[in-house]
Parts: C-alpha cells; structure tokens; sequence
C-alpha cells in the first residue's frame, strides 16, 4: 500500500529531518536516540513560538525597527530547564526590558511540558507508590525515562497548596473534632527516628466531617498539642463542645488550656484494647462480658455499680485492669449522660480510626520517608482522594443536633 502523501506542512518537516540526519551524519539505533532528537526539535519549536510571543508582545518583528511603536525593547535570553517525557533540556526565553513579558506557551513558572503526565506521577504520588514504582511505571507503560528527582520536583509543587489548606479558615463552633496520632519513621539529619502524625477530623454543626488539619512532629505531647489546638483557634474555631481522643499524652492538659469549657471523651474501645491485652486467652471471654456491662451500663451509676462488681471479681487476677478505669473514669464516663445516638458518635475513634486505616493502606510501600515533607505530601494526596466521598451527612443528625441543641444550649446561642 503507498504511503499517504503528506501535507505541505508535513512534507516540509520531513525534507527538513532527512537534512538533518544527512549533514549530521546521525544513526537513529535506538529509542534513545529518537528521545535526543525529538528533544533538539522540541526545543527549536518552543524557542521559535517564544520569539514569535515577543514579536506580537513589542508589536515589531527582531530588527524592523520601522514599525516599532513602543519603548520597550529585547534584551536577550535567559535559560531555563525543561523537564519533557524526552527527558531535560535547555530552551532560551526571551527577555525584555521592562520586565513586562510573560510567555503564554511556557509560562513563568511552568518546568515541564507535558502537564497531562504530571497529573499522572501525581495521581500515582498519591496512591502510595514510590518514586521508583513510579519510574518503572512509566518507562514500561508510556515508555518514559523519568528520574527520581524530576519525580520529587513535580510532587514538590503540591507543597505551597498543602500549607494554605493547613492555614484555610474554620467553622466557628465543631460539634465534635476527633483527634489522634500516627506514627512513621522518616530519615532526619542522617538518622531514621519515629515522628508521629498529629491528625484532627471536625464534624460540623450542619452534620460534615472534614479533615481540619494533619501534622507533623517529633513525640506526642501538651506541647505539641497546644500548638495544634491554638493553631484552630487562630483559623476561627471559637468553641469545641465535644473532643474525643484514645488518651493521647498530653492531649487533656492542652484542650484545657485553649477550650476550657470542651468535654472530653476517651475512646472506650481504645481503652479496652489497653486494658485487656495481656489477659489469658481462656479468661478473655468472661472477663470482656464482665466489662461490657460497665460502658454498656443505661447510667453513670450503674456503671461505677458494675465496675465495683468487676473489682471484687478480677482484680485478684488483674488489678491494673480496674486501676485503669477509675484513674481515667472522668474522661471515660463523659458519654453517659447523653442518649443513644450521641453516645453512639462520640464513644469510639472509628471515625477517625476508619480514617487512619486509609492512610496506613497508602503509605504501606514506605517504610522509611526521606523528609518530613515527602510524609506530608504523601498523606494530603490521599486525605484528598479519600474525601471525595465525605459529601453528606450521618443519617441521624437531625436528632443529635436537636439533642447538642439542649446540652449545649447556652454555648451554641
């Protein structure tokens, strides 16, 4: 079959590369070699639409000084790297001098051409795969040579939006913020130490859950926590009825000092995890049935009644297991004096427990982060991806509204 005539256009390109190819006595072996030269017409292309900017930018062609109506004027290049699916190069932007020239084709800040692939290492970035999972996944599926530092560059752009979502205003008044930490190891200053991930979720007056902030610090602490808890309150958060935490160090001390009036309810579910952990696998059964009938008492009376019955019976056996309780009992038995559908919400961490789990599917394939940064970036790609899905509101909170309305009645007026 003949090959299809080519357009005038395309007819010229081709003279244009058989010179090329013949002066330049070049072999064309591999894909390489037609990234090279794909990569030296890439850049006489963008280089000749930058001119042809500046023509139209002055009004007068390089040189026709007759039909120049202006008092701006050229004033050379200045060079810039191109990050292409070709891999680097070097173009030259015109310059003029007034400074008042911004290129169109290749914007002021743009360092790659192919925006489409970056959208794709970033959608990658944020499912959790390495910079080097990424690597292969472009060399095998779009036949790509891209480095691990090009990688890093492009994902590094998420960084500026990452601090103005951090610093966005707030609602004025949370139902309930769900706090907790999680811990990964990064590679700091030559050493790889444990940094935990201070993460807050709000739930609204109107019923939404948002993720309010995520951050990233050494240990958990009042410290720590204080600054996360008076950075909400200079984002506009006046008053936080309910926290709930697993018994984060420190955490109690902090909200104290910033939202005096918040009542705090410690995870039950957390707590019997701690407090059961090291009970012989044949006593586990009983003994958890024992327990249920403390936090699934109808009252705070009955509760501390059950808990009394629970001393007499395990402590013998278990005696940390009953200090425990009592020593937290204030933050535990917060949720007892409301009804059902508020207990139900604010008992547990699974709200931001289901949450972590999330986190944890997408930073599993790395064990060790290189910054603090590649953590950060990481975890907001995929706080991002997994809230898409946070568009309505739970089913009952009509009637947890109606029942936080009274609770609360003086705060929320």
């Amino acid at each position: 079959m003949a090959r299809k005539k080519d357009s005038p256009q395309k007819a010229v390109l081709r003279q244009m590369m058989n010179s090329y190819l013949k002066e330049n006595d070049v072999k064309v072996k591999d894909g390489t070699d037609v990234n090279s030269i794909m990569r030296d017409m890439m850049s006489i292309i963008l280089e000749g639409a930058l001119d042809q900017e500046m023509d139209e930018e002055l009004g007068y062609s390089k040189y026709d000084y007759r039909n120049k109506d202006t008092d701006n004027s050229r004033n050379g290049h200045s060079q810039k790297t191109m990050h292409t699916s070709y891999g680097d190069m070097e173009i030259d932007i015109p310059r003029d001098r007034k400074g008042e020239f911004e290129p169109q084709i290749v914007k002021k800040y743009q360092n790659t051409v192919t925006q489409e692939m970056e959208e794709k290492i970033i959608s990658m970035y944020a499912k959790g795969m390495t910079t080097n999972d990424i690597e292969s996944h472009m060399r095998e599926l779009y036949d790509i040579e891209i480095s691990d530092s090009t990688i890093s560059r492009i994902t590094d752009k998420i960084l500026p939006i990452v601090k103005e979502w951090q610093e966005r205003p707030l609602e004025d008044i949370y139902a309930v913020v769900f706090m907790d930490a999680l811990h990964f190891h990064v590679r700091n200053e030559g050493r790889i130490v444990k940094w935990a991930v201070y993460i807050a979720i709000g739930i609204d007056m109107e019923g939404h859950k948002d993720v309010l902030g995520m951050y990233v610090g050494q240990n958990e602490s009042a410290k720590f926590w204080l600054s996360i808890l008076n950075g909400l309150k200079n984002r506009g958060v006046e008053d936080i009825l309910i926290a709930c935490v697993d018994g984060l160090t420190g955490f109690p001390q902090a909200i104290e000092a910033v939202y005096p009036e918040t009542e705090i309810q410690q995870c039950i579910i957390h707590q019997i995890r701690n407090t059961t952990k090291f009970v012989s696998y044949k006593e586990i059964k009983p003994l958890m049935a024992d327990l249920k009938r403390v936090y699934a008492a109808p009252t705070e009376e009955i509760a501390l009644a059950e808990l009394d019955s629970f001393d007499e019976k395990w402590s013998g056996k278990y005696p940390k297991i009953v200090k425990s309780w009592k020593d937290n009992w204030v933050n535990l038995s917060t949720y007892f004096k409301y009804p059902e559908a508020v207990r139900r919400l604010i008992y547990t961490t699974n709200t931001i427990e289901g949450f972590n789990r999330q986190l944890r599917k997408v930073t599993k394939s790395k064990t060790v982060f290189p910054t603090d940064d590649s953590l950060l970036k990481m975890l907001y790609l995929a706080m991002m991806d997994i809230t898409k899905k946070w568009t309505g509101y739970r089913k009952d909170w009509g009637q947890i509204h109606s029942q936080l309305e009274i609770f609360f009645e003086e705060r929320l007026s």
